[in-house]
């Protein structure tokens, strides 16, 4: 018993060390130096100190705790607090160039379905023109006439929406407003919310999913103008228009309503999506929709009237919608009519750029049909504002004004790319206004140089993936000795590119991998080119593109090998084997930690060799960079051949991580630049250069007025800096709340304002645009009117 006693008392109590075996630790409390004249430390100390700590620590936490508990705050202090803590949960703009969105793959595997499946196959508005009801002649599901009794009428037009949460709350906030006030070079006017809201497209990006619909769309406007207390989300409107409890006529409701057509995102899955949430349902947030279908027209007060066209993915109106309008413009609109044609897409401007033709239909609706009625075409698409007007001459002019306003929301694009459009049906037009100017879009292009990485760093993993596919053949490079040879820096750069120049020869002849890689980025670089440049161009271009691409990543490929031959030759790598890092701790261990018991020996043994064994692997794998320069050195000297094909793919793996972060930032930068190069110099790639910048800011709607002589008032108000920053607008939470009250009558009906008051959309908008469009204004028309 004596001999067991003393074996358990050497071995399980014996002191672990001396504070003098703890150099790094010997001030260390917890180690008991300098308690008593011997510096031996009894594990039992150890342990009572560590549970003294415990102690302490857990007194803390439940005293401050208990604190906390028996001190309350006050409902008034907790109100407080969780409003200030409160905000919108907005939704980031559209990460376009980003290698991992699973939307934007659905997004492209759904516009793949719809030009394969829809196009020239189904179209869901031959559906909707075999279920419209006809009464006197006229499809009563498309003809909406309540509002030409109204006095004063004020509208409002706005597309592109659903991208960014805060710009698209932006433009709603404003869009909610009872009324604005604006401020003008010599007053400040007062513009009254509109009774009608058009939305000209994109509802949603990058595809019309149902969350992006709630998220990107419904949300933004639900915030900025509350749907009803009775209103179900999950509710659907089987028999339009589902007015509310005690009205009997549309025409008897004051409120806001919406009026919207589809844009070309609305159609990647068909229209399903726009049909369930705008056609079978009966609120955006407070505006009341009625319409029943994709395509409508609304006759306004005054003898206007509004044709919302949809185009589809065919960039043009079906024959059932042509037959409707033109049937409409006989039976219907007087000679002395005015029509607002409001599309998706500006083909004007579309087909101007792209040296293209579309929207037939449409064309031959207004030019032999209308016959210079259409005052005004409107619509979305291209995300600026700007407005083309006619220029008297000797030509018929079948439309006076051109206006583009797709600022609700989405990514801004560039407006100098389209500065130098002149003509439209034969007629000539100048630009009037343009948000932001050319100059502006113009500098806004250099950020591709500057922030192309940081807007988009998902665009990393594709970048970097394909710079290790063109050097892959290329590694290792072990023939690098002439370039340290040479004395003079000139030499030195003189056998570097030598040496780029024999890689590329060897990618040429050789290699596999690299040259498939290098061919396969060159048809996608021709691809990319738009197709509106010639052949020879697009060639030109795309052959430049993957040369500076190519010679980057072989640049890049030999500074990476220089690096490591350096650290090689001067002993910093590749000296010890694959396990450096674990034999570099076995000595600081045994240096500074000595085992004077054997219990890491024992625990060794206990484990079957598994302790040492899992550190010493674990170790290796945090070590790529010896692993690298070790294997490196074996194939130098042995060849490719003597790897296993585990130690090939830990070889490449290893020079692909670091590979990887050494070329992402080069690639970036190239990629940015010549998007900077196309989108200035070339006046190319107006939606790639300006997606990948992904701006939320300058923001606009147009607003529109109707005026006791007919007259139609065009403001055009434009918010420059968007904010980021929302709180609860203490105005709105203040404003006494009625149960039933609809929130169109509320004075503050926005829930959210700007965290910096003085950024706030409501006192930054601004007037960009005014014209005024005279009834009875009429161009020049006379040989078109008597044929």
């Amino acid at each position: 018993m004596n001999e067991l006693k003393d074996q358990f008392c050497s071995s399980w109590l014996a002191p672990v060390g001396s504070a003098r075996d703890y150099p790094l630790l010997s001030k260390w409390v917890i180690y008991g130096e300098g308690a008593g004249s011997s510096d031996e430390i009894s594990p039992l100390y150890s342990l009572w100190a560590t549970f003294i700590g415990l102690y302490i620590a857990n007194y803390v936490v439940e005293r401050s705790t208990g604190w906390a508990l028996t001190h309350p705050l006050s409902v008034e202090e907790y109100e407080r607090l969780k409003k200030k803590q409160m905000k919108p949960n907005f939704l980031d703009m559209v990460p376009w160039y980003s290698g991992t969105s699973a939307d934007l793959f659905k997004t492209v595997f759904d516009l793949l379905v719809s030009v394969t499946v829809f196009v020239g196959r189904f179209d869901m508005r031959m559906m909707q023109a075999a279920m419209n009801k006809v009464e006197d002649g006229v499809e009563q599901d498309l003809l909406y006439d309540h509002f030409s009794q109204r006095d004063d009428f004020w509208f409002d037009f706005m597309a592109d929406t659903g991208d960014g949460g805060n710009s698209s709350y932006c433009v709603a906030r404003l869009l909610a407003q009872p009324s604005l006030r604006v401020p003008t070079s010599d007053s400040v006017l007062s513009l009254p919310r509109g009774n009608l809201l058009l939305i000209g497209g994109d509802l949603a990006y990058p595809n019309p999913s149902a969350f992006n619909y709630e998220r990107r769309f419904f949300c933004p406007f639900e915030y900025a103008l509350q749907p009803p207390p009775w209103y179900k989300p999950e509710q659907i409107a089987v028999n339009k228009p589902d007015l509310p409890f005690g009205l009997s006529e549309l025409k008897q409701y004051d409120g806001p309503q919406a009026f919207i057509i589809p844009g070309n995102h609305d159609w990647f899955d068909g229209l399903n999506t726009f049909m369930r949430y705008i056609c079978h349902k009966s609120w955006l947030g407070g505006w009341f929709m009625p319409q029943r279908k994709s395509y409508f027209a609304l006759q306004l007060p005054k003898g206007w009237w509004v044709f919302g066209l949809d185009m589809a993915l065919h960039c043009d109106i079906d024959v059932y919608q042509f037959n409707f309008f033109s049937e409409l413009v006989k039976n219907k609109v007087a000679d002395d009519d005015s029509v607002i044609i409001m599309t998706h897409e500006p083909n004007w401007l579309l087909d101007w750029y792209g040296n293209d033709v579309s929207g037939k239909n449409v064309s031959h609706l207004i030019c032999e049909y209308l016959k210079g009625r259409c005052k005004l075409r409107i619509a979305g698409d291209l995300h600026y504002y700007m407005r083309h007007s006619y220029v008297p001459s000797g030509s018929p002019v079948y439309v006076q004004h051109l206006l583009v306003n797709g600022c609700g929301g989405a990514f801004l694009h560039p407006t100098h790319a389209f500065g130098n459009f002149k003509r439209f049906c034969g007629a000539s037009y100048e630009t009037k206004a343009a948000y932001p100017s050319f100059e502006d879009s113009s500098r806004i292009a250099l950020g591709n140089i500057l922030k192309f990485r940081k807007k988009n760093w998902q665009f990393d993993i594709i970048g970097g993936i394909i710079y290790f596919v063109l050097t892959f053949s290329m590694f290792p490079q072990c023939k690098l000795s002439h370039i340290f040879k040479d004395d003079s820096f000139s030499g030195h750069l003189r056998s570097f590119f030598f040496t780029v120049w024999a890689a590329f020869k060897y990618m040429l002849v050789h290699s596999y991998v690299s040259l498939a890689g290098a061919l396969l980025l060159l048809i996608a670089a021709i691809t990319f080119v738009p197709s509106k440049v010639s052949r020879k161009k697009r060639v030109m271009i795309g052959v430049l593109h993957v040369s500076v691409h190519l010679t980057a990543a072989l640049i890049l490929m030999l500074l990476m090998e220089l690096g490591v031959e350096t650290c090689i030759r001067h002993k910093l790598l590749a000296t010890s084997g694959y396990h450096t890092l674990y034999q570099w701790y076995r000595e600081v261990e045994s240096e500074h930690f000595p085992d004077p018991t054997g219990l890491r020996a024992r625990v060794e043994r206990w484990t079957l060799g598994l302790y040492p064994a899992c550190i010493k692997y674990l170790m290796s794998a945090f070590d790529v960079l010896e692993v690298m320069a070790v294997t490196r050195t074996n194939i130098c000297k042995m060849g490719l051949g003597s790897l296993s094909r585990g130690g090939a793919a830990i070889y490449y793996a290893s020079v692909f991580l670091y590979f990887w972060v050494f070329s992402t930032p080069v690639v970036s930068l190239i990629f940015g630049s010549y998007l900077y190069i196309c989108i200035n110099w070339l006046h190319i790639h107006f939606d790639e250069a300006f997606s990948s910048l992904r701006i939320a800011n300058y923001k606009a709607f147009t607003r529109f007025h109707i005026d006791s002589d007919g007259d139609l008032e065009v403001y055009t108000l434009a918010v420059d800096k968007v904010p980021k920053e929302w709180k609860l607008d203490p105005d709105w939470d203040g404003e006494p709340k009625e149960p039933q009250q609809l929130s169109h009558l509320k004075k503050f009906p926005s829930k959210w304002s700007s965290a910096a008051p003085l950024q706030d959309p409501v006192h930054t908008v601004r007037i960009v645009d005014h014209f005024v469009v005279k009834r009875a204004e009429k161009p020049h028309l006379e040989h078109v009117m008597g044929q």
